[in-house]
């Protein structure tokens, strides 16, 4: 659910009640349907009973900043009937598992990027398809890096990934929601989202869920280059806040299956439990993209 026009929202009868400013329509959606919605502006209201009701019931509500950039998010605790034992596994990974589990992840991500390029017919994909091939346990030669550096480079033409356009404004704001749905699907699985298995910085409240976004960054940058050669503008607008917020319902493949995006997060996230509880990094599912759009 993406809110961004002025609007009361309310809790009644375990539904989400929308009441626009100017006499629109009142919409009312139930709760138990609802997995994330997005606030992208600050002329919101809502209720105690509505917060109390979107943590009860596991959803993800996003907050904007000034510039409607997702600033935060809320979430709820104790959504897991063994998050404690959950939590003290997660803390216990040896050093071993957890360079283990950053190899496959690392792995994950860059063979993404390289179905990313396979589908805008760029022959670097192979390229990268071997590089991931060479990704050792805990990534010790930094392959991530060196892969992303070329990755960038053949996406897209005259772009520094740490520029202020618009191009990195659509990822940016992708990169927040699949952050926001994998916050959500890490607590909703037991997970403690402060203990990464690489990420481990003291003032990232969110490492794990660093951690787990890599091999779905890829699916962001192919939605948000297409939006780009969409519609050329300098600045990033509502219309393009709402087409990035739609990577949710995108179709991502767990294995055999082929998952949304926000179904995809919370099957990465409950194969990590696993994944640790069993102490092998082989039982962690990675999302790999479907047979890239050309464009």
């Amino acid at each position: 659910m993406h809110i961004s026009n002025p609007a009361r929202l309310s809790h009644r009868s375990r539904q989400i009640v929308v009441d626009p400013e100017g006499g629109s329509e009142i919409l009312t959606f139930p709760v138990e349907d609802v997995a994330w919605i997005i606030l992208d502006t600050p002329q919101v209201t809502l209720t105690g009973s509505l917060l109390s009701a979107l943590a009860e019931n596991g959803v993800a509500m996003v907050v904007p900043d000034a510039r409607h950039h997702p600033a935060g998010m809320l979430l709820s605790f104790h959504q897991h009937h063994a998050q404690s034992a959950i939590a003290h596994s997660q803390i216990a990974m040896t050093q071993p598992l957890r360079k283990r589990l950053w190899q496959k992840l690392v792995v994950a991500k860059i063979e993404n990027q390289a179905a990313v390029l396979r589908g805008i017919g760029h022959d670097y994909a192979d390229t990268l398809s071997a590089m991931a091939a060479r990704v050792g346990s805990g990534d010790p030669d930094n392959l991530e890096a060196q892969a992303a550096r070329a990755y960038w480079q053949r996406l897209f033409a005259d772009f520094w990934r740490h520029d202020e356009d618009r191009r990195n404004g659509l990822l940016n704001y992708g990169y927040a929601v699949v952050r926001a749905a994998l916050a959500r699907a890490c607590a909703a699985s037991g997970l403690l989202p402060a203990f990464g298995v690489h990420h481990r910085s003291r003032a990232n409240p969110f490492n794990l869920v660093d951690d787990l976004l890599e091999p779905f960054r890829p699916a962001v940058d192919r939605l948000a280059r297409l939006r780009a050669l969409q519609e050329e503008r300098d600045e990033l607008d509502v219309a393009d806040r709402r087409h990035m917020a739609g990577i949710l319902g995108e179709n991502i493949a767990i294995g055999e299956e082929h998952l949304t995006m926000l179904a995809a997060t919370e099957a990465v996230a409950a194969s990590l439990v696993q994944a640790i509880d069993g102490g092998n990094a082989a039982l962690l599912n990675t999302p790999a993209l479907p047979l890239a759009r050309r464009g």
